[in-house]
């Protein structure tokens, strides 16, 4: 009886004691850390912090044991002393063991956050290419946007895939070169902290141009050091970084100074004479009631040359080398100012706003000759691009969690606008980039996009049901400086985009998916006003079934089965000034990627993505999608940290494809390695680096174009190409202070 009346008594002061507790996790600074994985040590319940760091776990005693860890810290245990806790974490080198795969939708993020880690990046192309499966080219002396393919689609520079940085859209509407235009080049690569990417259609806080995936990219809101560089290389490269703490070690407010500078004349038989300017500066704070905001402000402009995009046909003969050109006048200028305020307001322990407000001035002029003789035989078929633009937006989401017994609901609404207006687009035949032969279009732009979403997330046990909707409104207005008479020509149309995504997390090493979702990208201005706004936003309906699997502690596997169908369309052809339609598609494929950790210090990584890609309404043989990837793959190992060594070797691998629609033209694919290796002597970091390690001869981007050159009679289409580039050493030093 005594026995039973002590178990009581017991009993009756666990569950007494037991309550709700509330925290944050920090790091040594003061910033929080999200994502962190809080384990409870006796009942196995865990919890994840938010962005702001906090988090809250149900039926925890006092003189419980929690087990902490975050990607990048040292793992930590706390005994639980209060209802309310602070647990600092403190910095370690990194380990694959220590990743935990988050129950959400976003929980391949880890794989950009391992290679980031492992991998750092210093090139604004080495940004882009961290997103698995994701590839790039450069046609245009380096200061014209990359040219990317994901997923089965030619994303041109970003019709189809959206990005943004701390909040800012970087995909350009109604731009005057193409739609989704998105030029990078602002970001200085060494101030990136995190890369958030999804694929697919499946993301209720994505719009506009997220049908193959979008790519969100954070800069850091604290340096832990300040940082001067300098690397030299061939063709007369040279770039110049620095990174400024401005207010040191201070525990709730920082601010810091990026600049660089790069030159280069590239591998071309003219010279590129490319250079590129930013400067972008930082202030970070973090208020009394774990609220924070930061306040940014960049500039970035940059100028260059280019060989274009040159024919078959005169390398095969010998009339130029593969770095020559049929017309070296080509090439630009561009320029980007941005300001941004952000915050994250703290309401409660369950409750927190995000918003961003932002203002960006954008100039652009291109000079290009695709064709050469085709349409001018006299003067030659140069064409000049250009635009003046500016953006004002504000985007705000209000998060809510709910615990309603053993289920937690997550709600997070959203509303935003982003307003572009441009003057002077242009589309004009010009020789020598001097003289305007003609004005083929001219106008002013003003277009908007009014939205908001509601995002849920309903978890019950291992099971998390994910559906939201968005609405999404857009106003288009146009101006037609070509006509006499003054007319504003003016469209609008409103988009409702289901999801629905189900996660299944067996524990902290297993994931299983599925997503679904309808997503779209706008068409520009032009078009919708000149098809009286039908078929202006073509829908993207896809559907994903995966999983993420950590089978070993240093091993992480993720794989995925994908389709992805994309309506009839109509494309304004910027290089033409000419409206085309485009029809229905059907794309389907498998990713596969492994992340693997050998030793402490030596890192493997592996993508693989087989996509089968074809158009609807065409007949078979005849129904490829031009320029297509069908498979894709990159790989490499890294070393980290061994005896003051770091660097690594990686590859990437596209195969042929096809460049028209019934194949008869070949786009070749490449195989290309890069290696790295760097030394770090107290203060000082020397390296080496190398692009194309075995001097493959490779095409970094083609098209089939039919062209006409001055002494030829009849035009010929085939392959045009922009060589890759050749074997490229450089070497650099850099001061940490």
């Amino acid at each position: 009886m005594n026995k039973i009346l002590a178990l009581l008594l017991i009993l009756t002061n666990c569950i007494c004691n037991a309550q709700n507790i509330k925290g944050k996790i920090i790091d040594h600074y003061g910033h929080p850390i999200e994502n962190a994985y809080i384990l409870n040590t006796i009942t196995n319940n865990h919890a994840h912090s938010n962005e702001l760091g906090i988090f809250s776990m149900d039926k925890t005693t006092t003189n419980t044991l929690l087990r902490i860890s975050a990607l990048g810290f040292k793992k930590t245990e706390f005994t639980v002393s209060d209802s309310v806790i602070l647990i600092t974490l403190e910095p370690a080198t990194f380990q694959l063991s220590e990743v935990v795969i988050q129950p959400t939708l976003s929980a391949m993020n880890v794989i950009t956050k391992i290679d980031l880690e492992t991998s750092p990046v210093n090139s604004t192309q080495e940004i882009l290419r961290k997103v698995p499966g994701l590839f790039i080219g450069q046609h245009a002396g380096g200061g014209k946007a990359e040219q990317m393919f994901l997923r089965g689609f030619d994303v041109d520079h970003g019709t189809d895939v959206a990005l943004s940085v701390d909040g800012m859209p970087v995909n350009m509407v109604s731009h005057a070169h193409g739609q989704g235009y998105s030029d990078l080049h602002f970001v200085i690569p060494e101030t990136v902290d995190k890369i958030d990417f999804g694929k697919g259609t499946y993301y209720t806080n994505k719009g506009d141009f997220n049908t193959a995936g979008y790519v969100d990219f954070k800069t850091k809101d604290k340096l832990e050091k300040s940082t001067i560089g300098v690397e030299v290389g061939q063709f007369d490269t040279f770039r110049t970084i620095g990174l400024f703490d401005l207010l040191g070690n201070q525990k709730k407010q920082s601010a810091y100074l990026a600049t660089e500078y790069i030159m280069t004349n590239g591998p071309f038989d003219s010279p590129q004479n490319f250079n590129r300017i930013n400067i972008l500066g930082k202030y970070s704070t973090i208020l009394d009631d774990n609220s924070s905001i930061s306040v940014s402000g960049s500039h970035f402009t940059s100028n260059w040359d280019a060989s274009g995009q040159i024919p078959q046909r005169l390398v095969d003969t010998g009339t130029i080398s593969r770095f020559g050109a049929v017309d070296d006048t080509e090439g630009g200028t561009t320029s980007r100012s941005n300001f941004n305020v952000m915050m994250n307001k703290h309401i409660d322990e369950d409750t927190f706003l995000k918003t961003n407000a932002f203002y960006s001035n954008y100039q652009f002029e291109l000079y290009s000759n695709f064709t050469f003789f085709l349409e001018d035989p006299i003067n030659g078929d140069q064409i000049k691009q250009k635009e003046n633009r500016n953006i004002y937006g504000i985007n705000a989401e209000l998060n809510n969690k709910h615990h309603y017994g053993a289920t937690d609901v997550l709600y997070q609404l959203g509303v935003g606008v982003r307003n572009d207006q441009t003057t002077d687009t242009e589309l004009s035949h010009t020789i020598n980039r001097n003289t305007t032969l003609e004005q083929i279009k001219l106008g002013d732009i003003n277009q908007s996009n009014l939205f908001t979403y509601l995002n849920t997330e309903i978890t019950l046990g291992k099971l998390t049901i994910n559906p939201g909707l968005r609405l999404d409104y857009f106003k288009f207005n146009y101006q037609d400086k070509l006509q006499i008479a003054y007319k504003t020509q003016t469209e609008d149309k409103v988009k409702i985009s289901p999801k629905l995504n189900f996660i299944y997390s067996e524990n902290a090493n297993l994931q299983f998916f599925i997503k679904s979702g309808m997503g779209f990208h706008s068409n520009d201005t032009r078009v919708v006003v000149a098809n009286n706004g039908e078929k202006i936003l073509p829908t993207a309906i896809g559907t994903d079934i995966g999983t993420i699997w950590k089978p070993f502690p240093r091993l992480i596997v993720n794989s995925a089965l994908w389709y992805l169908y994309l309506q009839q369309e109509f494309v304004y052809v910027g290089d033409a000034g000419i409206v085309e339609p485009s029809g229905k598609t059907k794309r389907m494929g498998i990713d596969l990627g492994l992340r693997y950790q050998l030793n402490d210090f030596l890192f493997f990584d592996f993508d693989g993505n087989y996509t089968h890609a074809r158009s609807i309404e065409e007949a078979k043989g005849e129904d490829y999608i031009p320029l297509a990837p069908a498979f894709t793959n990159t790989a490499g190992i890294s070393l980290q940290n061994w005896k003051n060594f770091s660097g690594g070797i990686r590859y990437r691998y596209m195969d042929d494809r096809p460049a028209n629609e019934d194949k008869s033209i070949v786009a070749k694919g490449y195989f290309v390695a890069d290696c790295n290796l760097n030394y770090t002597y107290k203060k000082l970091i020397f390296g080496i680096s190398v692009q194309n390690l075995f001097n493959t001869q490779w095409n970094e981007t083609q098209f089939a174009t039919e062209s006409r050159l001055q002494n030829e009679s009849t035009p010929v289409e085939e392959i045009h190409f922009t060589p890759g580039t050749p074997f490229f050493l450089k070497g650099m030093i850099t001061y940490n202070f």
